[in-house]
């Protein structure tokens, strides 16, 4: 007997801020609230997904600001205390599972005040980077990626030893489209612990991406960012 696969409904999320007008330096809360596609009722029950039942990612409109946290849930919505340090708009990205249902992965908008905003001005960067005790190298099968045909996204740790894994899995990834409409959150396709990392990802559009890894070393997350143009 095959278990009934959930039908692949788009759960509504609500986003509220409070304050409600958001200044830079600020503290502010984010509140997520999911509801149900059929009665409009709160969901209350979600499954954990690499030891967190809501990833939330929020990046500002440069592309400079980065954030990647796991909110708490208050008995009827998840709550995420944060900073926004620069004006303009916040692309926040929400990824849950509710339970008996699809994964779900939406993304709203924020935004703060205090000076003009600045948009991303991005070009080709597969320069190596250094995290907080973890170097990184980048390259990409082709070297220049196609829109619509699967890239593979390979990265290599160094030192080798102190690798473990984050969130129950060797990495994870933020992609990001200059523009801001595209932003996907995926992990590797490799499943053994060690120096090399690969990602397969689609880019959906001819666009330039900011792509963020995290990889953990000795209890520390190491963050980095590369920039990929897509032809």
């Amino acid at each position: 007997m095959v278990a009934e696969v959930p039908e692949p409904l788009e759960f509504p999320l609500e986003l509220t801020t409070t304050p409600a007008r958001l200044l830079l330096g600020e503290s502010v809360r984010l509140s997520f609230q999911v509801r149900d596609p059929w009665m409009n009722n709160v969901v209350t029950k979600f499954a954990v997904v690499h030891e967190s039942p809501f990833h939330a990612f929020v990046v500002s409109e440069d592309l400079e600001f980065f954030l990647h946290e796991h909110p708490r849930w208050m008995g009827s919505a998840f709550e995420l205390d944060a900073t926004l340090p620069k004006p303009g708009l916040y692309r926040v990205l929400a990824d849950f599972l509710p339970e008996a249902a699809t994964p779900q992965l939406l993304t709203r908008s924020v935004f703060a005040g205090g000076g003009p905003a600045i948009p991303a001005v991005l070009g080709r960067d597969y320069a190596g980077k250094q995290g907080e005790n973890l170097a990184v190298e980048f390259s990409t099968t082709p070297e220049d990626p196609i829109a619509g045909t699967t890239t593979t996204l390979r990265f290599v740790l160094k030192p080798e030893e102190g690798i473990e894994p984050y969130l129950g899995v060797l990495g994870h990834m933020l992609i990001a489209s200059d523009d801001l409409i595209d932003l996907t959150h995926t992990h590797p396709v490799t499943t053994q612990l060690g120096p090399v990392a690969e990602f397969a990802v689609v880019f959906p559009r001819p666009r330039i991406y900011r792509v963020w890894v995290q990889f953990q070393r000795e209890g520390v997350v190491n963050t980095v960012h590369f920039d990929v143009p897509v032809r």
